[in-house]
């Protein structure tokens, strides 16, 4: 399904009934980047995903993008949908995204869940981005293909499971490079630590033992900013733990979100 709002599509779906929940995908991925989890939690809650602009069945316009924007169009959805309140999950682009709707929008969320993301890069961090901008710029998204995977996953799972390595493959490599581009130049930019005090929903901080892109040391720089907050530290797995590990990333996601719901 496609909403639209201020010359943008978002491409959406909704399955399930219950209170709603929002999961948010990382960049370069896609809203199927959630099927497992939204097969699980449809029993329970009313679960929306979408395509972060850029990305998906999304409007990709050319430009750079803010975190302020990506936030503007999901609470744009959610008030076309009559989403009042939700639960939200949101792994890496989504985590951001999820940290800056909640800090512009207080109260839309009645949980937040922050898998494998960050709250702020080091400087060092902006030649990395500024090479990977300028490589899809110039060539589209299909030269970062491996190196995104090697970051993504372990070596032992890219090796056990080719399925589900190459599904992600194929979210990277038909991503629109002018999505890729504009979104990178956003979450690039985060810089949300000092302000992460004022989130007043219970939160759940997610990452993976081997996350390479925002590690474990970036997940508890968030946690140590957000009183009250949970962490859970996914054992065997790198930047997209919900794939490499999804039990232990489902198991601890729907008791939180479980908790929070009562």
């Amino acid at each position: 399904m496609k909403f639209s709002a201020k010359g943008m599509d978002i491409n959406y779906s909704v399955e399930g009934e219950g209170p709603w929940l929002t999961m948010s995908h990382s960049l370069a991925c896609n809203l199927h980047m959630w099927d497992e989890e939204a097969r699980r939690l449809s029993k329970r809650y009313k679960v929306l995903r979408y395509d972060t602009r850029g990305h998906g069945g999304s409007s990709a316009p050319a430009g750079a993008y803010t975190l302020e924007a990506l936030a503007d169009d999901l609470h744009g959805l959610l008030q076309g949908l009559g989403v009042q309140s939700t639960h939200f999950v949101g792994l890496s682009m989504g985590g951001m995204i999820g940290q800056t709707c909640a800090l512009k929008y207080p109260g839309m969320f009645k949980s937040l869940a922050l898998c494998d993301t960050t709250s702020s890069y080091p400087a060092d961090a902006a030649g990395v981005w500024a090479e990977r901008i300028a490589t899809v710029e110039a060539k589209g998204t299909e030269p970062i293909v491996e190196t995104t995977l090697a970051r993504w996953f372990t070596e032992p799972f890219r090796k056990a499971h080719p399925e589900v390595v190459e599904k992600v493959a194929e979210m990277i490599r038909t991503t629109p490079a002018p999505g890729f581009v504009g979104c990178s130049h956003g979450i690039s930019k985060i810089d949300l630590t000092a302000r992460l005090k004022e989130i007043r929903c219970p939160v759940l901080v997610i990452v993976g033992e081997h996350d390479p892109g925002t590690p474990v040391s970036m997940a508890e720089e968030i946690h140590r900013a957000i009183p009250g907050s949970q962490l859970v530290i996914i054992a065997s797995a790198a930047h997209l733990s919900n794939l490499e590990q999804p039990d232990a990333f489902n198991q601890a996601l729907d008791a939180f979100v479980d908790q929070a719901s009562n």
